[in-house]
């Protein structure tokens, strides 16, 4: 047999191998317990989440999957976790928005977001609408509110859950695409910002519908804008930033499910194709909005195209307000 008839037999065979090596994982996998890592402290709505996806998520495998909350600075201890552990699939996290945000403002992580994971889906998301006190905010449309603080630059106070979170950065974001200036004032979570909001010490705040409805309905708060591209289920009668003319402006909190960037493909797309058979489920959209978010499925290449948005955006308006992690 001439050397290279030799040479290009043992080519094919090494290909065929290499794609049977391949589909070896997907059919087998999972043959034990799957770790779930919360980058949160049990109790909140991503906790609660992440336990109503993974205990079904398990049934459809047919091995547990066990959550473990690993919080702390802004979600890079969980991160960094997943980032160390193999990439096999067995150790996955539910990454909320703060974990691409986390990834551009911490210093010296051990690890790369953009290279050291790998997204398997979007599971849900939830807007964020500018809400005013209207007792320091006469205006009542986004337009009205541009004008006001083109008028009176810097003397408005928005309030935000603390440097570099996500309505912290949304606001930044927003005075860059309006040109406006407005003051921060951050605060240690979301509840205390809320609290002064409605007592006027601060005039603004993105939060989320769920933070803030009691008070719109008693009057005490009124919505000027929601920061979602369309219409939010959750208020649609507030206009977005986007119809202002601004069609790129589109930020929500979202929460989606990650795993080590070197998963084997096969494995990526079956957990992919599970979670979206979880959340396709009738009694999930229900549970999902109990909890303040609307089931907003993206399989693994979807989310992975998400995650390179998500990443731009951030780092523009990081860049733009010069946010620092405290």
């Amino acid at each position: 047999m001439p050397v290279p008839f030799r040479r290009l037999v043992g080519g094919v065979l090494l290909c065929v191998g290499a794609l049977f090596a391949s589909a070896v994982p997907a059919q087998s996998y999972p043959q034990k317990p799957i770790r779930l890592i919360v980058p949160f402290a049990p109790g909140g709505a991503s906790d609660v989440l992440a336990r109503l996806v993974g205990q079904k998520l398990g049934e459809r495998l047919g091995q547990p999957v066990v959550v473990e909350n690993k919080p702390g600075a802004a979600t890079t201890i969980g991160a960094a976790e997943v980032a160390r552990a193999p990439a096999d699939g067995y150790t996955i996290m539910l990454a909320p928005a703060p974990f691409v945000i986390a990834s551009l403002m911490y210093p010296n992580l051990p690890y790369d977001a953009a290279r050291d994971f790998t997204g398997i889906a979007l599971l849900a998301s939830s807007p964020l609408v500018l809400t005013a006190n209207p007792a320091l905010v006469p205006a009542t449309t986004p337009q009205e509110l541009v004008a006001l603080a083109k008028a009176k630059p810097g003397t408005l106070m928005y309030a935000s859950p603390g440097n570099g979170s996500v309505p912290h950065l949304a606001t930044e974001l927003f005075k860059l695409r309006t040109g406006t200036e407005l003051t921060h004032v951050p605060y240690k979570g979301g509840g205390p910002a809320v609290t002064d909001l409605v007592a006027g010490h601060v005039a603004l705040m993105f939060a989320s519908p769920i933070e803030v409805q009691q008070h719109v309905a008693a009057g005490k708060l009124k919505y000027i804008v929601a920061s979602t591209k369309e219409r939010a289920v959750s208020v649609p009668n507030v206009p977005t930033v986007a119809e202002m003319g601004y069609p790129d402006f589109n930020v929500v909190a979202w929460f989606g499910i990650v795993a080590h960037g070197g998963t084997p493909k096969p494995i990526v797309t079956r957990l992919s194709d599970e979670i979206g058979r979880v959340l396709a489920a009738p009694d999930m959209k229900e549970k999902f909005v109990a909890q303040g978010a609307d089931l907003s499925f993206l399989p693994a290449p979807e989310f992975d195209r998400f995650l390179v948005r998500e990443r731009e955006q951030w780092a523009q308006a990081i860049k733009a307000s010069g946010a620092k992690i405290e």
